[in-house]
């Protein structure tokens, strides 16, 4: 019900065209030059095209009155005139349709290249409400349409702004009430188009909102498909994804009902516009109120009239893909960066590692479930201390404070003697290492994900790491040694192999303050220990925080806090913290009677 519900919400516009053009316009500023010449050009191929009937009218009236005047030095002339008329549309035509598209494609980068770094900026509270799916899908297939959008609009209203004037002006010249009438019809024909294309644009916008839900499924069940297999729950996979897919043939459905209704309008609106030219032309060529000549040229200017105004009708269509691609583009970057510099902020240098909670209070903004109040903690430079309690205690959350994932609802963080809302956030969590619990590869080499965390770090540096790490030995008998494709998020490499491949990651960064949330919690006793060494010598001299359930990866802690929903409720090293015979003693009496 909740998904429908948002489903709802999210067809609704919120922004009009007018807001939507806005926002879009800036992207032009670029490329001016280009446009200016491209809509040049655009006249050219226009004025060419409007000679023809004059031509025609020319050639028409001068056989009619005075056939010895249409000699074969003048049918020349005129082809002539038309040929090279027709030479200077094609170049102009071949600029039009080869820069004027990749100016759009230009743009449509451009905007992608926003979306992405702004994305980049969010804060976790966007992504724990977002589909993956739906994010992939505004930033790609929703701005291919910009690309013909941002090249055709200018383009096509240009053309048909100098059609319709100049039409205007010569069919008036020729008979003024007869284009008044003409003219009449064209209002009517615009005030029922844009209702429809109000109705498609809406299809649209549903069915961009279907697309992202129809991607979120499949990413979903495709990355979770070994949990299919071993439910074996194809079936009820295959009816959920039966049931967005064929929300997705409903919604096209509904989009091509309005596109019939529009072409169908327009076609509509094309043969009264002829009838009224046959009915009322024949009439007043009878009448001899319009010459034989002059009722060929306004037929073929109608004609233009008529082909210029399906043409922008017809782009309509083209024009609201453009429309809801460039709204689902302003929505990405309309979201709120929750997590920015403070105008004052200044680097982070010389880090010691004195951390500070100072009457810390914070509950997640989606859901607004308190994890701390008033949270008093301080862990002092080069200190190891590790953090145990029940799930749902808040350990993690902790440890996402101190880099900044969130910011704290009350009190402040500090870093020595600085809140860290004072450091800007690249250098303050340059200075932080992380190995979470949720291990993540890219999908990539080992080398590669070892070597991301320091850019520019050596061959050998990278390799000193994983030894460190205690992964060098595992990764030399793969099949292609440190340049061993590891697939889309690790998925050839065990549990253990990853989590080393991760811990090495920080090897290499060698940051300041280590925050380790289950670091070793995927490793066999003999890996472990190997990390464990590992990471006590990286720990060395730096402020370590370690978050485990297995106790004995702790014992030798400087410090260990008990964290439960009541906040820190026992504190001590691990001698202290069994004689008091409390939560950390049960915790660890269970642990060995576990083994």
């Amino acid at each position: 019900m909740g998904v429908k519900m948002e489903q709802q919400i999210e067809t609704v516009s919120k922004y009009s065209a007018g807001e939507l053009l806005k926002r879009f316009l800036p992207y032009y500023r670029k490329y001016w030059k280009i446009v200016v010449i491209d809509l040049f050009c655009a006249g050219l191929t226009t004025i060419c095209e409007m000679v023809l009937p004059m031509i025609m009218r020319y050639i028409t009236n001068t056989g009619m009155n005075d056939l010895a005047a249409l000699s074969v030095q003048v049918i020349l002339r005129m082809s002539a005139l038309y040929l090279v008329l027709r030479i200077i549309d094609a170049m102009a035509n071949f600029y039009m349709a080869y820069t004027g598209h990749v100016m759009g494609t230009q743009m449509e980068t451009d905007m992608r290249r926003d979306a992405y770094a702004h994305l980049q900026r969010l804060s976790d509270t966007y992504y724990n409400n977002t589909k993956v799916g739906q994010i992939m899908g505004r930033i790609t297939n929703d701005l291919f349409d910009v690309t013909e959008f941002s090249h055709h609009c200018p383009e096509e209203f240009f053309i048909a702004a100098i059609k319709a004037v100049i039409s205007f002006i010569i069919l008036s010249g020729i008979n003024f009430w007869l284009t008044l009438i003409i003219f009449a019809v064209v209002p009517v024909m615009i005030i029922v188009c844009t209702v429809i294309n109000l109705r498609l644009r809406a299809a649209f916008r549903k069915q961009r909102v279907q697309i992202g839900e129809l991607n979120a499924r499949i990413e979903d069940s495709l990355l979770g498909q070994k949990v299919v297999k071993a439910f074996t729950n194809e079936e009820k996979e295959k009816e959920k994804f039966e049931e967005d897919n064929q929300k997705f043939f409903l919604i096209k459905k509904e989009t091509y009902k309005f596109m019939a209704a529009f072409g169908t309008t327009t076609r509509a609106f094309d043969g009264l516009m002829y009838l009224i030219v046959v009915a009322a032309g024949g009439i007043f060529m009878v009448k001899e109120l319009i010459s034989p000549g002059d009722l060929v040229a306004y037929v073929m200017y109608v004609s233009t009239l008529i082909a210029t105004i399906r043409r922008i009708i017809e782009f309509a269509e083209q024009f609201q893909r453009g429309m809801t691609g460039i709204e689902r583009f302003v929505e990405i970057m309309d979201s709120d960066i929750e997590i920015f510099d403070e105008p004052d902020a200044v680097p982070c240098e010389n880090v010691k590692g004195d951390i500070s909670f100072r009457n810390v209070s914070f509950a997640y903004p989606d859901d607004h479930n308190i994890v701390f109040r008033d949270l008093n903690l301080d862990i002092h430079a080069g200190e190891k201390i590790a953090i145990v309690g029940p799930s749902g205690g808040g350990k993690t959350t902790l440890c996402n404070l101190i880099p900044r994932f969130y910011n704290v609802d009350e009190g402040k963080i500090v870093l020595d003697g600085q809140n860290v809302n004072h450091y800007t956030i690249k250098s303050l969590r340059q200075n932080i290492g992380m190995v979470q619990q949720d291990v993540y590869l890219f999908s990539g080499t080992v080398y590669e994900n070892i070597a991301y965390g320091r850019e520019k770090a050596t061959r050998e540096e990278v390799m000193e790491a994983a030894k460190r790490a205690g992964a060098h030995e595992f990764i030399e008998t793969l099949k292609d040694g440190y340049d061993t494709y590891v697939g889309e998020r690790g998925v050839k490499l065990s549990g253990g192999q990853k989590q080393r491949i991760s811990i090495a990651r920080v090897f290499l960064k060698n940051p300041p303050i280590l925050i380790l949330d289950e670091a070793t919690s995927a490793l066999d006793n003999e890996s472990e220990f190997q990390v464990a060494r590992s990471l006590q010598e990286l720990a060395k001299g730096r402020t370590t925080i370690t978050i485990a359930h297995r106790l004995s990866s702790i014992r030798n802690s400087d410090r260990i806090l008990v964290l439960t929903e009541e906040g820190i409720v026992e504190e001590g090293n691990h001698e202290q913290l069994l004689a008091c015979q409390g939560i950390y003693y049960h915790f660890y009496k269970t642990a060995n009677e576990l083994k």
